[in-house]
């Protein structure tokens, strides 16, 4: 008994020793923080779910006769393109009827008119012009301008049209006076056009000669609203949907002279060349440049022994690299660089790689080297000359030019002399009128052309914010079919309308799509017209200002981000997603089904799903349309709708009161543009609508008009003409009417019952949006907006809730946790103030509603919550800073020795005891733990790449070297002055307007005079690539990093778009972002982790994580006792680090060629005309020229 009672006291004695011990080591009390877990989320969902009356919508919608139904993808997508088709086949109807009258007319009106006096038109920039006395200026002409939302929110006649007409171009020649003048008879056309068609948007005849007729008449600059940066008019003849019209796909290849033949000064002038010939292209043709000397090599070492597809990313990197080179010097091996010009072309023909179609070199340079060219054509082109030469001498002698001109002409193409940099854009367009002779010789083939998208002038609709829409452009080539004694083949121009992206859009409907449902469109060449992730890298500056289009080509591979097992690598380029690309290309019809990321908040956040894709052609244009649903929900609808044109009921006043809104951009009921009834707001919109659907005779008129085929004769809309979609406004009024008795049946007085019960919360203002695209709010009494807020009131910042993140979060989320709350707080980087300045920012809770019916279940709506982060952040720290009842704690989130944050389900801040973290991303506070959650698969790193990256440009004038003041800078400006004044005692100097069509043995070339030195850099800029995106509060700066000059007249308010910005290029950027995995997390047991050896002094630091029940959020204590250092994380993106000498090796994606080729007529070897000589000048003025040239060169 001794002997056991003595054994059984040192077993005590451990047993007391390891439970001191376990106590001691007990850093953190990781099941109290499972209990403050566990209350915090049951308050906070009691909280919500009573506020919300979440239960009672519910129960509302059940109390009607709803359905949920699956959805049939297919049969949706092909549904939505045939609308599409038909809302296209207007716009090519309305062109291909331009097309006939205008060739009808310049046939009738012969080579003679006598209408096209200067000042019997509308000249565009002399509309309603004032002398200083007030009265009309000497060649002005009166006309009234009216402003009309739809086109581009500017004053406009829709009674007739009128000319732009660039500074450049010679009025006086006969040739433009005859074309202005047949071209007036168009006005009934474009009149009769619009009445059939209201939503038409600018018509236009842009003719080869250089000016554009353009319906409805504007001013330019325009009167009102478009720009008072409003520069001149700009040269269409290189754009898009100009030369593609006019000419089918081409492979090209530029030889860039570098030898010791051509000097420095004649160097930067063919560089001007080259980069306006690769201004001409388009992503149907493909193309590179070669620098030739005694040795021939890529301009640029990404494009080795290839032609490129000339996608704009493609033409820039070109550009920049041809304005970066350095003349190599050596003899001129002219031979050997066209021989290496055929090979290649040669090769792409016999592959069926390139475009298939046009085949053309141009050569660039003195002409030095050219003496054994001729066996080098007998070899490869001769004598039925598949490749055509286009020669462009700068510098040389008259020999070297004869050699260069021979050249051209026995090979199909043009030969011209440039001089200077005035002369270049214009000579270089004699390369587009050759390539299309053989479609003007065959007279009757017109194919039609749509243009890449470009973000052009404002939006219609009633939201809009002035930065811009998307556009692209349908045109078909005119040609000249009089008889002449001497064979040509006349390009007249190009006659087309602007399309905007949005009126696409319109019919494809997103509530029928589904929350996070989506679609686009993708072209021949797998760029996308429209995506809901396509962000053009161009604002709309350069439209506005110049009426000239920046393209986008965005492939689809950069815009759909797939799920890969290696988040390391570039994931787009899938089989999954190649096969869904090139089916779209060929136009097939089909589905597919893949996992992908989803990027919010500017890439702050992701999210994976499975979505479904459906596709299907859009018949007679090169596009197909994709319809994209989120697998699971996104595959049902809700059907619930409430009958208006039969009802007892006056369903206005379920639309009462201020507090509601409806989406701004979808379409429940409009007016055709023609009809002069004007709304201020969408809201009065509707119920001016609803309020007509109660009167007898209402029809819902929802089935849009069709285009019949061109020569049926098309009805005209009557002015006040509507269209309306049935389905969708019955169901916003069902959507209405449950909001509305909810609210008869619960009164305010509930919220302020609630508001008692939970008084910890200070509410500001629970909202409900509905899948209708309905929001509908409720505010706190004492919390309304002081009227000198700048903060947008909610309402105003989220009167698309449909389309907003938190809607789409809350019910992406609900698959993940039905009865929860997804919160967040506005982003933070760390670089705001510390202090809130008297505001502390506002938590966002939301939660998805949903339906059930028959078993399947779909997304009604999503209810939510404003309320103020300091009152979570007291009730927060109530709850941590007590134990259960019953225990005792030694450490709390109240104490020091606890650091507790709560975090969201992308690992930002929600609270902190530091209330400036709030909102920031956990890993700039605490990367070594936010390291050791993703370690413990609590978080899970994703990698997004953006393809659509936006980086600094090194030639940015902000960079500090736009407006460097060198000592040699004072003499610049002088040898620039001198030279404008010799510029007018020198006439001589000027130069006249070309005529358009030189015979051959014309040798003198005379070109209107233009300041050389201002348009040199002027173009430099351009074409150097220097873009913009809008970047608020920074001031104003041209690219050259001058100060812009300001037209005259009373200074006003600039838009929008008109705000400059700094210089951007494009760039790849990724970014890490972070996202929770739910179910590593046990709701029984939280998670502990410690952190080792991460201190001299050997000790340790544990933390404890745990989901936070009924939310997005889980609570994280740290202990602080030991110091570790913490690394920083960021979740910013960054630019991609550059693998090679290319930003992304060139890619050979699948394509579909354009269907019409046209590169070869028997007959076009009877056209004599091939190109022109030089102008001679005087001795002293070259010698002037040579002098003041070599002055600024030196100083600048």
């Amino acid at each position: 008994m001794a002997l056991g009672t003595m054994t059984r006291r040192p077993l005590l004695l451990l047993a007391l020793l390891a439970a001191a011990l376990a106590n001691q080591l007990e850093d953190i009390p990781h099941n109290e923080v499972k209990n403050w877990a566990l209350k915090f989320g049951v308050d906070l969902w009691e909280f919500g779910r009573h506020f919300t009356k979440m239960n009672q919508i519910q129960n509302k919608y059940h109390e009607y006769n709803v359905e949920v139904i699956r959805k049939d993808g297919l049969l949706l997508v092909r549904e939505l393109a045939a609308e599409v088709k038909n809302h296209m086949d207007f716009k090519i109807n309305a062109v291909m009827r331009i097309m006939d009258s205008a060739e009808a007319a310049a046939l009738s009106a012969g080579s003679s008119s006598t209408d096209g006096l200067p000042g019997s038109y509308y000249d565009a920039r002399w509309l309603n012009v004032h002398a200083d006395d007030g009265t009309l200026a000497a060649r002005a002409r009166r006309l009234l301008l009216s402003p009309s939302r739809h086109f581009d929110h500017i004053a406009v006649n829709t009674s007739y049209s009128a000319v732009l007409m660039p500074p450049y171009i010679n009025t006086d020649d006969v040739e433009v006076q005859n074309q202005i003048a047949w071209s007036e008879h168009l006005d009934p056309l474009f009149v009769n056009n619009y009445e059939i068609d209201p939503t038409l948007s600018w018509q236009y005849y842009a003719s080869s000669s250089g000016f554009m007729r353009r319906y409805p008449a504007m001013s330019w600059p325009p009167e009102d609203g478009y720009s008072h940066h409003a520069r001149d008019f700009y040269d269409f003849r290189s754009s898009n949907w100009f030369v593609e019209a006019a000419t089918s796909p081409k492979d090209l290849v530029i030889l860039l002279d570098d030898s010791d033949d051509i000097s420095s000064s004649y160097h930067r002038l063919a560089k001007a060349t080259v980069s306006a010939l690769l201004d001409t292209l388009g992503p149907n043709d493909f193309v590179n440049v070669y620098r030739y000397s005694d040795t021939v090599s890529e301009l640029h070492p990404c494009y080795t022994k290839i032609l490129a597809q000339a996608v704009p990313e493609t033409i820039r990197e070109l550009k920049s690299a041809a304005w970066a080179a350095e003349a190599s010097g050596g003899a001129a091996n002219l031979t050997g660089a066209l021989t290496t010009a055929f090979e290649i072309l040669h090769r792409y023909n016999r592959t069926g790689q390139g475009c298939q179609c046009n085949q053309a070199i141009a050569v660039v340079g003195a002409g030095g080297g050219a003496g054994g060219v001729k066996a080098v054509f007998r070899t490869w082109n001769w004598p039925h000359m598949p490749v055509r030469i286009f020669t462009y001498r700068v510098g040389g002698d008259a020999a070297s030019g004869h050699n260069m001109k021979d050249m051209a002409c026995t090979n199909k193409g043009f030969h011209v002399t440039i001089n200077d940099h005035g002369e270049v854009r214009r000579k270089v367009l004699h390369f587009v009128e050759v390539l299309a002779r053989p479609m003007v010789m065959y007279q009757t083939i017109h194919p039609v052309h749509w243009s890449p998208v470009y973000v052009g002038g404002r939006s219609s609709s009633l939201d809009d914010d002035g930065m811009g829409q998307l556009m692209t452009s349908v045109t078909v080539p005119i040609f000249d079919r009089r008889n002449r004694t001497q064979r040509e083949a006349n390009l007249l121009g190009v006659v087309g309308t602007d399309v905007p992206v949005d009126q696409i859009k319109k019919l494809v409907p997103p509530y029928k799509l589904g929350v996070n449902g989506y679609s686009f469109m993708v072209d021949n060449n797998g760029h996308v017209l429209y995506h809901p992730d396509l962000r053009p890298l161009h604002t709309n500056e350069e439209y506005t200002e110049t009426l000239r289009p920046l393209y986008s080509s965005v492939d689809i591979t950069d815009v759909e981000l797939l799920v890969d097992s290696d988040e390391n690598s570039r994931v787009n380029l899938t089989s999954l997603l190649l096969d869904l690309r090139h089916d779209m290309i060929e136009q097939r019809e089909g589905e597919t089904e893949m996992g992908v990321k989803v990027q919010y908040e500017g890439m702050r956040r992701v999210a994976t799903r499975r979505q479904r894709y459906f596709y299907s052609p859009v018949d007679g244009t090169p596009y197909s349309l994709a319809a994209v649903l989120p697998d699971g929900y996104g595959m049902y609808e809700l059907q619930a709708e409430q009958e208006i044109k039969h009802s007892p009921i006056n369903v206005t006043e379920y639309f009462k009161g201020e507090n509601w809104k409806v989406h701004p951009e979808w379409v429940y009921c409009e007016y055709a543009s023609t009809s002069e009834q004007a709304f201020s707001s969408p809201e009065e919109q509707l119920v001016h609508f609803l309020t007509r659907a109660g009167r007898p005779g209402w029809k819902w008129m929802s089935l849009r008009p069709r285009a019949l085929t061109l020569h049926n004769a098309h009805k005209k809309q009557d002015r006040d003409s509507y269209y309306c979609d049935k389905t969708l406004m019955q169901s916003l009024v069902r959507d209405a009417m449950v909001i509305k008795e909810l609210d008869a049946h619960t009164g305010h007085a509930s919220h302020h019952s609630q508001q008692g019960r939970f008084h910890k919360f200070v509410v500001t203002l629970s909202f409900i949006a509905t899948r209708s695209g309905l929001l509908k709010w409720t505010e706190n009494i004492n919390t309304s907006r002081s009227a000198d807020s700048s903060e947008p009131h909610f309402s105003e910042k989220y009167a698309r809730a449909y389309d907003s993140e938190w809607y789409r979060r809350a019910v992406e989320h609900h698959s993940i946790e039905p009865e929860s709350f997804v919160f967040s707080v506005p982003f933070r980087d760390g670089s705001e103030p510390e202090d809130f300045s008297g505001k502390p920012p506002l938590v966002l809770a939301t939660h998805a509603v949903f339906v059930e019916s028959r078993g399947h279940r779909a997304p009604a709506a999503v209810v939510g919550l404003h309320f103020q982060l300091d009152s979570l952040a007291k009730h927060f720290l109530n709850v941590t800073s007590t134990c259960t009842a019953g225990s005792i704690c030694k450490k709390t989130c109240a104490g020091d020795e606890l650091d507790c944050y709560i975090l969201d389900d992308n690992g930002f801040i929600i609270l902190s005891e530091d209330a400036s973290q709030t909102g920031r991303f956990f890993g700039q506070v605490d990367g070594t733990i936010m390291d050791s959650l993703v370690q413990d698969r609590i978080y899970k790193k994703v990698t997004v790449h953006d393809h659509q990256g936006r980086c600094p440009d090194s030639r940015n004038p902000f960079s500090g070297h736009g407006n460097k003041l060198t000592p040699m800078k004072p003499l610049s400006w002088l040898g620039g002055y001198v030279a404008n004044l010799l510029a007018v005692w020198y006439p001589l100097w000027e130069t006249v307007q070309a005529r358009p069509h030189a015979h051959p043995e014309e040798e003198l070339d005379y070109e209107d005079y233009e300041n050389e030195e201002m348009e040199h850099e002027d173009d430099m800029d351009r074409d150097r690539g220097t873009y913009e995106i809008i970047i608020d509060g920074l001031g104003a700066a041209d690219p050259a990093g001058g100060a812009q000059p300001v037209s005259p007249g009373p200074p006003r308010e600039p838009p929008r778009e008109a705000a400059r910005s700094a210089a951007v290029r494009p760039c790849d950027t990724s970014a890490e972002l972070f996202t929770l995995q739910s179910t590593r997390l046990n709701a029984a047991q939280p998670l502990k982790g410690k952190l080792t050896n991460c201190h001299n002094s050997g000790c340790e630091r544990p933390f404890s994580v745990q989901k936070i029940p009924h939310s997005n959020l889980i609570l994280l204590v740290v202990d602080t006792l030991c110091p570790c250092g913490a690394k920083r994380l960021d979740v910013r993106a960054r630019e991609a680090t550059a693998r090679s000498a290319c930003r992304r090796p060139p890619r050979a994606l699948p394509r579909r060629r354009p269907p019409v080729c046209v590169s070869y007529h028997p007959e076009e070897i009877e056209i004599l005309s091939c190109g022109r000589g030089a102008i001679a000048r005087p001795l002293t003025a070259m010698f002037a020229t040579l002098v003041l040239r070599l002055f600024l060169t030196l100083a600048t």
